[in-house]
């Protein structure tokens, strides 16, 4: 006899224990794979269904275009043409609004 201890499991436990093993290695990999940007469910379902992904994250967020100006030093008229859609948005504008909407210019930038 061994010094090492035995431990005997049913089948049942046994595959239970492997089940959860791949699904532990399988969120190890999701974070592993993670940029750190989430988008919430409710704006993702209002992006699908065709809103700007502005408006839907500010919406989410509950703030307004003059707050979204503010925080971004974007003139309210410049933001809502680009929410909008009636100008795409210079870049450094881009990444002012997806740097305060907590996301990043490619979730913002639909083509």
């Amino acid at each position: 006899m061994t010094s090492e201890e035995t431990i005997t499991l049913t089948r049942r436990e046994y595959d239970a224990l492997i089940e959860r093993n791949c699904q532990l290695e399988d969120m190890l990999a999701a974070r592993g794979a993670d940029d750190g940007v989430r988008v919430p469910h409710e704006v993702a379902l209002d992006i699908m269904q065709g809103e700007s992904p502005i408006l839907a994250f500010r919406k989410h967020q509950g703030i307004t275009l003059r707050e979204l100006s503010e925080k971004t030093g974007t003139a309210v008229s410049y933001l809502s043409e680009i929410e909008r859609g009636l100008k795409p948005g210079s870049a450094s504008a881009l990444v002012r609004i997806a740097t305060a909407l907590g996301t990043t210019i490619d979730v913002l930038v639909n083509e």
